[in-house]
């Protein structure tokens, strides 16, 4: 943990980079105000928040009632900080997986409430920032629609396949990586191995018993509307940023330019796409020009997206932390599972 702790100064370097070459002074990001700063980070709290009760109506609809749904959410929302520090925005799943095997539940169930979190969110990502995508095309900003159209649609495509093949066919760990690990650890790599198919194997039980009912079509398309309204608060808190600024946009094209920012901050090359977002929306707004980063006269200034990076990452990206340290990380007792 300590090393994503350290991780976090390596994410402002972009920052600071942007700030020198555009002549960025701290009372330029100061002229924000306060109160559009405080309420773009409230709005972002927000969006943490649905995914935390998210989880938590996940969770305590197939295991039942193993805690309290605040408790339940916090740690969702805890879990967070692990994907500010991780390219590609991952691994805040294996938080939640390990606290819920942590309460007693089993490994197979774990991972099916953390595959179903993840992929509603996925999902409903995808759609939005396809949409951004498709717009930008039309506007005839070739590359950023393709690399936005590009990320997400391999992203959602991908998870949304497994997701729904997994109740059809039984997944199991590749031949040639199961070959490599018994052959790098042998003994204990093939127990990994059998450990791990038996696990899938579960999880495509779980996924073909639940994805043929009713009731859990409807937990799934619940899941995905909170999803959904999640993303649109994380989208508006660009609009909300710049209301003192002079910029004027309105909240389907800060969703928009968010959710595209977001697709580009996806791409594997820095932690927290930490650069990539911020080049990412304004490339979208910027006359939908990825060249042009001059700041004509009308466009989105760079003190507005600083602000908009500070309350949307920096600013959660400390209360995750603590949540993860007190909540998923602390002491706990074991559930009653149904």
């Amino acid at each position: 943990m300590n090393w994503r702790i350290l991780a976090i100064p390596a994410t402002m370097i972009p920052i600071i980079i942007i700030a020198i070459q555009f002549d960025i002074k701290a009372e330029d990001i100061f002229a924000i105000g306060v109160i559009p700063f405080v309420a773009a980070v409230a709005a972002m709290m927000v969006k943490l928040g649905i995914q935390g009760i998210k989880f938590s109506y996940i969770a305590r609809y197939y295991l039942g009632p193993i805690d309290s749904i605040w408790k339940m959410s916090g740690i969702r929302i805890g879990s967070e900080f692990i994907k500010f520090t991780t390219p590609m925005f991952v691994g805040a799943e294996f938080v939640v997986i390990y606290w819920l095997h942590k309460k007693g539940v089993p490994p197979s169930k774990a991972m099916w409430i953390a595959i179903l979190d993840i992929v509603t969110e996925v999902f409903a990502a995808g759609l939005l920032s396809i949409m951004a995508g498709i717009i930008a095309l039309l506007m005839g900003s070739y590359v950023v629609a393709a690399i936005i159209l590009g990320t997400s649609v391999f992203i959602t495509t991908l998870w949304m396949i497994l997701f729904f093949l997994s109740s059809t066919r039984t997944f199991q760990v590749p031949k040639v990586i199961a070959k490599l690990v018994t052959k790098l650890v042998k003994e204990k790599g093939e127990k990994f191995v059998e450990q791990s198919n038996l696990w899938l194997e579960e999880i495509c039980i779980m996924s073909r018993k639940n994805l043929k009912t009713k009731e859990s079509n409807k937990v799934f398309l619940n899941a995905f509307a909170l999803s959904i309204a999640s993303w649109i608060f994380y989208g508006i808190t660009f609009m909300i940023i710049a209301t003192d600024t002079g910029y004027v946009i309105n909240a389907f094209d800060s969703i928009m330019a968010v959710m595209g920012a977001n697709a580009i901050g996806n791409l594997p090359i820095t932690i927290g796409g930490s650069g990539l977002a911020e080049f990412g929306i304004v490339a979208y707004l910027n006359n939908l020009n990825p060249f042009d980063f001059s700041m004509a006269e009308g466009s989105v200034e760079w003190n507005t997206v600083i602000a908009w990076r500070i309350a949307t990452y920096y600013v959660p990206i400390v209360i995750t932390w603590f949540l993860l340290m007190k909540l998923a990380l602390g002491k706990y007792t074991k559930a009653d599972i149904k």
